[in-house]
């Protein structure tokens, strides 16, 4: 089943996820829905957050940039309970994208290198490293299961630019080939 995205303004996107205990039926259709839900919106990672479920789970497929990133050929993996540690060495900024903020696309700086510790659908565990563009896509993901937004790190000028494009999105005032639920239909 494709859900709605929560956008920006949505309380549920500021809220810090809770674990998940077990993988159950239930969990293994949220995660169906989350495949379901990020493929009909042509995203490469999703938050449980993100279709209304304050879980910490989150899905990415990073296949689409395989021919860029070779690393990234066939990477479709499931984060449940995931704890990120970032690893010293380099930062790297670029433009980074939501589907909780339609049609904001800013610049972000964000450490290369992370080691993630997590279940898998399965609930088996992994602790692994990631460097480069994955690690950029896992940290992007995991701040979803923090209660944090890739706005979260710019200037605050820069937020303050994008104050009129962050109040259309809460009030639901955009266009997209998506389902979405806004601030406005919370209240």
């Amino acid at each position: 089943m494709i859900r709605p995205v929560a956008v920006y303004g949505h309380p549920i996107l500021r809220a810090k996820a809770s674990e998940i205990k077990g993988v159950n039926e239930s969990i293994v259709q949220l995660i169906k829905d989350m495949w379901a839900t990020m493929y009909r919106c042509d995203g490469i990672g999703l938050a449980a957050p993100q279709v209304g479920k304050a879980l910490r789970l989150f899905v990415i497929d990073a296949d689409v940039f395989k021919d860029e990133y070779p690393e990234l050929k066939g990477f479709k993996k499931v984060f449940v309970n995931a704890r990120l540690e970032t690893l010293q060495g380099r930062t790297c900024s670029l433009r980074e994208g939501c589907l909780s903020l339609p049609g904001i696309h800013e610049k972000v700086t964000r450490p290369n290198r992370i080691r993630i510790c997590y279940y898998d659908e399965d609930f088996n565990y992994h602790s692994e490293e990631y460097e480069g563009f994955i690690a950029r896509i896992i940290q992007h993901e995991y701040d979803h299961i923090e209660g944090k937004l890739f706005i979260d790190y710019l200037y605050p000028i820069k937020k303050r630019l994008l104050r009129s494009k962050l109040s259309a999105i809460s009030s639901g005032k955009q266009c997209l080939n998506y389902k979405t639920i806004s601030a406005s239909k919370v209240r």
